[in-house]
């Protein structure tokens, strides 16, 4: 009753309560549920910018008393709608170099030491200090490799080989930078078709700049031998935000065959199928697979190149 009595002190006559960096306020989680329980009228929005420490300080004391909204880096449509189209697409080479965060975007000033302070933050403090990672060096090589493999499929016991550890310490280390928004994975699109691959695992950044700064690697986009791969990084991550932005559930995949037939991108949504390749030069011509179109003859099919992309973002 006490604490209950003083949080309606400090609220008063308020409607909403918005409470930022909350995972750095001691017993937050059963503060809010005091709030939510007895403060009826009170609207509260909970902000953090380490996943991690948020979530494990909140998700017991809330379970069933919370909407989580997950608050991506700038996406495409924002971007276009506060430059303007053509602004926007002025920046494009320099957003597939150097991301969507806003600290990025809306500076343009110091852009490679900002990417690095960002992607130092997200290693040492959201990942190694908070899950007191034991052999930061091992989590730094994975990172690395990961980086380099964007498009690629991963093969978990080849990355273990290459870090020198065990398979089971890949995995979990892959699974600890999903749930810290540096990473995330795309299975392989499958519905039991003998000619499909089942377990191909593909791994994309949240972010290009991220990615870039932990290569070090920042050369303008004719300079490079990745433009394809960081073309399709960004965009893939920026579908799944609009997907995500949109509310509706979905499943992304890429899809293979044994004979290494391959789309990109695959969409399911609501048991629609939409299927993109993506393509960073636009003259290039794009057939997709018979396999894909006979064995899935309702999906929808789209080549992005950037004559087109903003059109589907």
């Amino acid at each position: 009753m006490q604490v209950k009595k003083r949080l309606r002190q400090l609220i008063g006559s308020h409607k909403i309560v918005f409470i930022d960096e909350a995972q750095r306020i001691e017993n937050i989680g059963l503060i809010a549920k005091i709030i939510f329980d007895r403060l009826k009228n009170v609207k509260l929005l909970i902000s953090g910018s380490s996943a991690l420490e948020i979530s494990s300080k909140i998700n017991e004391p809330l379970t069933g008393r919370k909407w989580e909204y997950h608050l991506w880096p700038i996406c495409w449509s924002e971007l276009s709608h506060h430059f303007g189209l053509l602004d926007a697409l002025t920046q494009l080479e320099n957003r597939i170099i150097y991301g969507m965060y806003p600290e990025v975007v809306l500076s343009g000033e110091r852009t490679v030491e900002k990417l690095k302070q960002l992607a130092g933050s997200y290693l040492y403090k959201d990942v190694l200090n908070i899950q007191n990672i034991k052999k930061p060096e091992v989590l730094q090589k994975l990172l690395h490799a990961l980086a380099l493999q964007v498009g690629n499929e991963v093969n978990y016991n080849e990355l273990s080989k290459m870090i020198g550890v065990d398979r089971r310490t890949i995995e979990e280390y892959i699974g600890l930078l999903e749930k810290t928004f540096i990473i995330f994975k795309l299975s392989s699109f499958n519905r039991n078709e003998r000619t499909e691959i089942s377990k191909g695992k593909k791994i994309y950044f949240y972010d290009n700049g991220i990615r870039n700064a932990i290569i070090g690697d920042f050369r303008a986009l004719p300079l490079r031998q990745d433009t394809g791969n960081l073309w399709e990084n960004f965009i893939i991550s920026e579908l799944r935000k609009k997907s995500d932005y949109a509310q509706v559930p979905f499943r992304d995949y890429f899809w293979r065959t044994f004979q290494q037939q391959e789309i990109d991108y695959v969409l399911e949504q609501n048991g629609k199928i939409t299927a993109f390749e993506i393509k960073w030069n636009s003259l290039k011509k794009v057939k997709f697979p018979q396999t894909f179109t006979n064995n899935y003859p309702n999906a929808e099919t789209y080549l992005l190149d950037k004559e087109n992309f903003f059109d589907f973002l």
